[in-house]
């Protein structure tokens, strides 16, 4: 039975945190453990795109004795849609959101991805299809506006739940959870970081059994 406390080594931080402190993590920011087992990737910091909910998430997971590593990602363009979903909701100003191939590689070296996204269902479900076009990964979706594997499905996602047309698949990923209700900007509910815990150590548990 382990006593005492649990020391986990993070390589945090390309560059200099925003804010009073460098409390909020740049864009382009990687906070990486030793052994990559769950990436938490965020939109990239704003007006209206606020990092805090992947931070408090990746503090829940390690302080709840989760067994795996946590790393955190905050992408270099993760606001606006993608180029190809630019006439969804809308449009968007200014850049539009894309994932590098450094970026990629970061994701990929993990077993399981946690996206967080915002609170505008359209771009969710765009974002999700783009990250997981690139990147052959479990993920679990956090988001605060409800979407659902139907929402999913019907842009190309692979789900555990729902299944696009042979035809219409557009992802190497596949999303394993969601949970929706995460408010971009503030603290998680309990009820909601259990909800992300349960996800996440179910997804584990079950590629560890595959594994062995």
């Amino acid at each position: 039975m382990p006593m005492g406390r649990v020391t986990q080594v993070v390589d945090c931080r390309e560059a200099m945190g925003m804010g009073k402190g460098g409390g909020i993590a740049q864009r382009g920011t990687i906070s990486e453990c030793r052994y990559p087992d769950v990436i938490v990737v965020g939109m990239s910091p704003g007006r209206r795109h606020v990092t805090k909910p992947v931070c408090d998430i990746t503090s829940a997971l390690r302080q709840q004795g989760i067994e795996y590593s946590i790393s955190t990602l905050v992408l270099n363009a993760g606001s606006g849609v993608p180029p190809d979903a630019q006439n969804v909701g809308g449009g968007v100003l200014g850049a539009y959101f894309g994932i590098t191939e450094k970026e990629i590689r970061q994701i990929e070296k993990h077993k399981l991805a946690i996206l967080h996204h915002g609170n505008v269902r359209s771009h969710v479900v765009h974002k999700v299809r783009y990250i997981l076009q690139a990147c052959d990964i479990r993920a679990v979706v956090v988001s605060q506006a409800p979407i659902d594997f139907e929402d999913l499905a019907k842009v190309g996602v692979r789900t555990a739940v729902v299944m696009p047309p042979a035809d219409k698949v557009k992802t190497r990923g596949t999303v394993m959870a969601i949970v929706s209700g995460v408010t971009r900007g503030q603290t998680p509910t309990r009820e909601k970081m259990a909800d992300v815990i349960h996800a996440v150590m179910k997804i584990m548990k079950s590629q560890t059994n595959q594994e062995r």
